[in-house]
């Protein structure tokens, strides 16, 4: 909206907002703000345009998106915006690369003088010839197997020569150096450089490649390029470059710096670094990182062998302080009153036994002795026996004349019957005194 200032007074000089950009001179200068409206009211009488061209840039911040379109034959492009509203109402698909129609309206800000282009509207028509191919070679490479994982070859550790591939006197080879020798000085570096756009960009980074690749020192190979527009990184998705770093011995890390669109030597290359920045950190271990690591596992290394040795002692003295270890001859006397009371309780018991079996024998012998026919022949009996053994108990068994033996107390002799019988009185015979 265009300001208007009330008139001066005479030999006065008007106001600055009331002086038009066209009329302005050197004492009669015209405002900023009217000349941004002066500007604004012009570019607003532009209207809506349609214009045909390429992706290169996409953009999502805060809901809108900020872009860049390309034109297809001519070296020109236009920044542009596309707010979140309009956005719901493009097609969900639309990336770089793609070749659009779109209608834009140019706009500028009067507060700051910005000059912008607001897209109203946007379709495809058709992907780029360029983006085609790429699809097309990235599908070979793919069902090939140089993007799988299990070909990639590992970074070292902490390599002691880097081979850097970057444009000569570049930001990216200042940006590898400075932050890979922060984080260890004592990195060695093999640089080649070479063209990083442009028809010598392929042939010259493939030669430096392979010159680094040869060379025995070198432990792992960076190529790093600031970042650009996606037209200038072809030379990083060429077939001839991919198969080189493919066939290449030592790992190689693609540092392209290019997010929306990167090329197919990031999906080649054993390790993809978002920026040349990020190689060198991805790269080069930080000495400082290391040390604390070195120290908080000396740490804790002590800490558990404190730990172990503490309850190793801990648990001995446990041990020790059992009665069986801390008197051992305590649990030995207590068993010898032990084996010496039973010893006594043993004997004991024999001897009852003993004594008890010789009252025993004695009472056996004596009944014995008492039944037995030698006491009987000890107290004055005989026995007489006739030939054969047999005992006579009947005076008809030994007639007249007959011999028999006669056993008494202390040995037998021979005798013969003399046929007399002696008179007996009745009842059983007395014992002999």
């Amino acid at each position: 909206m265009t300001r208007f200032a009330p008139d001066p007074a005479p030999g006065q000089a008007p106001p600055a907002d009331s002086v038009h950009p066209r009329d302005a001179t050197k004492d009669a200068p015209t405002s900023v703000a009217r000349f941004n409206d002066t500007i604004r009211a012009f570019v607003s009488g532009w209207g809506s345009v349609w214009v045909e061209g390429e992706i290169t840039s996409w953009n999502v911040r805060g809901g809108n998106v900020y872009g860049r379109l390309k034109d297809l034959t001519a070296d020109a492009s236009v920044g542009f915006r596309i707010w979140s509203s309009t956005l719901q109402r493009l097609p969900d698909d639309l990336k770089v690369g793609d070749s659009v129609v779109a209608s834009i309206k140019s706009d500028y800000f009067v507060k700051t003088g910005d000059f912008s282009v607001l897209v109203a509207s946007m379709r495809h028509t058709g992907l780029g010839d360029q983006l085609e191919r790429l699809e097309k070679l990235r599908s070979r490479l793919r069902a090939e197997g140089l993007f799988s994982p299990d070909r990639k070859r590992p970074i070292p550790f902490l390599p002691h020569v880097i081979g850097l591939i970057t444009g000569e006197r570049s930001d990216a080879e200042k940006d590898v150096h400075r932050n890979a020798e922060l984080r260890w000085p004592q990195v060695e570096f093999r640089t080649a450089h070479a063209a990083v756009q442009g028809d010598r960009c392929v042939p010259e980074t493939i030669a430096a490649l392979a010159r680094l690749d040869a060379d025995p020192d070198v432990d792992v190979i960076i190529i790093a390029r600031g970042g650009g527009d996606p037209q200038h990184l072809l030379g990083f998705s060429d077939e001839r470059l991919l198969r080189a770093v493919a066939a290449a011995r030592t790992p190689v890390v693609s540092a392209i710096g290019h997010e929306n669109d990167h090329p197919l030597l990031d999906d080649v290359a054993d390790l993809r670094a978002s920026t040349p920045t990020d190689a060198a950190k991805r790269v080069v271990p930080d000495v400082s990182e290391q040390r604390a690591l070195v120290r908080q596992l000396r740490s804790r290394l002590g800490s558990r062998l404190s730990m172990r040795v503490s309850h190793d002692i801990a648990q001995l003295d446990q041990l020790r302080s059992r009665p069986v270890l801390h008197a051992p001859e305590a649990a030995l006397e207590r068993r010898s009153h032990e084996v010496e009371l039973l010893a006594g309780r043993g004997r004991d018991t024999l001897d009852r036994r003993l004594a008890r079996g010789a009252r025993e024998t004695a009472e056996l012998r004596a009944s014995l002795r008492a039944l037995s026919p030698g006491a009987t022949l000890a107290r004055g009996y005989a026995i007489a026996h006739v030939p054969g053994g047999i005992i006579v108990r009947d005076a008809a068994q030994a007639p007249d004349g007959a011999e028999v033996v006669v056993t008494v107390g202390r040995g037998s002799f021979g005798a013969r019957s003399s046929g007399e019988v002696p008179e007996t009185t009745s009842g059983p015979a007395s014992e002999p005194d």
